[in-house]
C-alpha cells in the first residue's frame, strides 16, 4: 500500500514540532536535531519537516511504496508523465536509506518516489537532487514545451485593496 510523502521546510524545528504533534495527536517517529518526520496511518502520510531547505514551505511531495513491484509501477507511471526523472537508485536521504526517483510537475514542484529500506545516522548528500532541482525549474530545460512562470498571487485576506484588517 502506497503512502503519500510531504516534505516541508521549516525555519524552528523545535516549534514546529510542537505544532505538528498537536496537530496530529502523536509524537514524531524519527527525531533529529534539524529533521522529523512523522509516519501516520492517519491519514496515511509519511510527514517531515526540517530545516535543511531553501525557504520555509512546502519543499516536495512524494510516494512512498512498501515493495519493489510497487515502485516499478510507480517508475512506470513517472515515465508516462513525460517529465525528466532523476533515478538515483540506493540512497540514503533523509536519515533512511531507500532507492528513490525525482521528477517535478509542470510548475516544478517535486515528486519523490521511493522505497526504503532502512534507517541511516546520517542525513545524505543531496547534490544530485540540487542540481536536478535547479534545472526542473528552469523553460530552457524543456525548450519545446517548457513550465512557464507561475503569475505571483496576491491573496485577499492577507494583503492588497480587499484585504481583512
Amino acid at each position: 500500500m502506497k503512502r503519500l510523502h510531504v516534505h516541508v521546510s521549516v525555519d524552528d524545528l523545535a516549534k514546529s514540532v510542537t505544532f505538528y504533534s498537536a496537530l496530529f495527536g502523536a509524537r514524531p517517529a524519527v527525531a533529529k536535531p534539524d529533521y522529523a518526520k512523522w509516519m501516520l496511518d492517519d491519514p496515511r502520510v509519511n510527514f517531515a519537516i526540517s530545516m535543511r531547505g531553501e525557504k520555509a514551505g512546502v519543499d516536495h511531495f512524494g510516494i512512498q511504496v512498501e515493495t519493489p513491484e510497487e515502485l516499478a509501477e510507480v517508475y512506470g507511471r513517472l515515465r508516462q508523465a513525460e517529465r525528466p526523472v532523476l533515478e538515483e537508485g540506493t540512497t540514503t536521504c533523509c536519515y533512511a536509506t531507500s532507492e528513490k526517483a525525482w521528477t517535478s510537475d509542470p510548475q516544478g514542484l517535486l515528486w519523490e518516489s521511493f522505497l526504503t529500506s532502512g534507517d541511516s545516522t546520517d542525513y545524505g548528500d543531496d547534490e544530485k537532487l540540487k542540481g536536478f532541482r535547479t534545472a526542473s525549474t528552469k523553460a530552457e530545460a524543456y525548450p519545446c514545451c517548457g513550465p512557464k512562470p507561475a503569475p505571483a498571487v496576491e491573496t485577499a485576506c492577507c494583503s492588497g485593496p480587499g484585504a481583512k484588517k
